[in-house]
Parts: C-alpha cells; structure tokens; sequence
C-alpha cells in the first residue's frame, strides 16, 4: 500500500492480496502494526503476508498463544497479537526486544494497545468494517 493509501475490501481473497502486496515490500527488521476490530481482516492479511513471504504454514491468530513464529519463507516472521496483554511489561517478558533485534519481519494485531513500544519506524495499518460489511484498510486512522 502506497502512502496516504485507502483499500476497501470486499472479500478474504482481496485481504490476502493486500497482505501479499506488503510482504512484497518488506525488508529484514521490518515492523508491521496493524489496528482494528475483532473480524476487521487482520489476521486474513497476515495470511496473504505469510504465504506471499513464501512460508507454507498455517496461519492463525495468535490471541491465546501470544506470538506464532513462520519459518521457511525468504525472512522469518513473528506474529503477535496483544489483544490478551494487560501491560507493555507482558510483552517484553514475552521477549518483545529480542524479536525486534532478529532481522525478521514482526507483525503485531492490536499494535495500539502499547504504542510507546512500538519503534519509530513502525508501518501501520488500520482495518474497519464498513456498514455493508466490506473491509477498509488505510494507512493512518479513520
């Protein structure tokens, strides 16, 4: 997605796309936050992210396990998902740091939660859904 970018999605195979469209961008130590509702996309994305990033494994939302890892693409990738998180001292007892410090590509669902923990140069993505039902995905807030 190009800067000042909006997508409106109407279907889990344009989801998957869009997140293929952004693995085809990242580099080593990129840091991906995404920011939506339960149901938004977000871990669609994080599909079409994975397989395009040429990781066969199946994708699914780390809610209750915190982080899954993917291995075998062109970089690793660690999926996080803070939604379950109480404090920023949970995540970086999980080994937040030392995920960023890896040189693969971090992607965070529910990135909002903790912010100030986010580095710098973080790319965000927000995900809604419309009032027909349709997804829209941007790069700044609503």
């Amino acid at each position: 997605m190009s800067p000042k970018m909006t997508a409106h999605i109407k279907s889990v195979e344009e989801m998957m796309k869009l997140g293929a469209a952004a693995a085809r961008l990242a580099t080593a130590g990129s840091v991906i936050g995404l920011v939506g509702d339960l149901g938004a996309g977000k871990t669609h994305w994080v599909k079409g992210f994975v397989a395009e990033m040429g990781c066969a494994a199946e994708v699914t939302s780390p809610t209750f396990g915190l982080v899954h890892e993917y291995r075998g693409g062109r970089m690793p990738i660690s999926h996080f998902d803070f939604y379950r998180l109480e404090s920023a001292e949970e995540l970086i007892a999980l080994g937040w740091d030392e995920y960023l410090e890896a040189g693969g590509v971090v992607v965070a669902e529910w990135a909002n939660k903790f912010p100030s923990i986010m580095p710098p140069e973080t790319q965000w993505y927000y995900f809604k859904i419309d009032a027909d039902g349709s997804r829209v995905v941007s790069d700044r807030p609503a």
